[in-house]
């Protein structure tokens, strides 16, 4: 982000309640499909705040592919440890489905662990899908189909959202 809106700070981190990370878009996509979130009642996203003058927001919305018609942009309700923040975010326009590339991917879970995600949304990112893959084959590894649950207390700030029962 910096490197695209250098006068864009970091404002904070918070959760998009109600909308769940996906990706889509794999056939205008270079590596892969892209980033986008789709609302899921049931699922929430981690997010980084910035503040983004005008300037910035011209060179993301170009860079993102706002004006060739890839993302649109939304206006959304950000909770955060402060209270609730209106934000905007893209959200791509294309149907969902298609793997990212395992690239992609990375730059997800580096982008989360530098913003002081929790662990186990950090495991959650690492473990998704991704062609091609970024495991050697071996044994199977069992992929959660949701990600974590969070209900905002100390512990689950500090990774235990994830169920105790991995006995299978």
């Amino acid at each position: 982000m910096l490197s695209r809106c250098p006068h864009s700070p970091q404002r904070g981190t918070g959760w998009l309640e109600g909308w769940r990370l996906t990706f889509g878009g794999e056939d205008i996509g270079w590596d892969g499909a892209l980033t986008t979130v789709v609302e899921d009642p049931a699922q929430r996203v981690f997010v980084v705040l910035y503040d983004v003058p005008e300037i910035d927001e011209r060179e993301l919305d170009t860079w993102d592919g706002v004006t060739l018609g890839y993302y649109r942009k939304l206006k959304v309700r950000v909770q955060t440890l402060d209270g609730d923040v209106l934000a905007w975010l893209y959200v791509l326009d294309a149907y969902e489905g298609g793997l990212p590339s395992a690239r992609h991917v990375g730059i997800l879970v580096d982008a989360a662990i530098k913003a002081g995600a929790p662990d186990d949304y950090i495991q959650w990112l690492q473990t998704r899908p991704c062609n091609p893959p970024t495991v050697a084959p071996g044994p199977i590894i069992e992929i959660p189909d949701e990600p974590p649950t969070f209900l905002g207390n100390a512990d689950d700030q500090q990774g235990h959202g994830w169920d105790d029962d991995r006995s299978h």
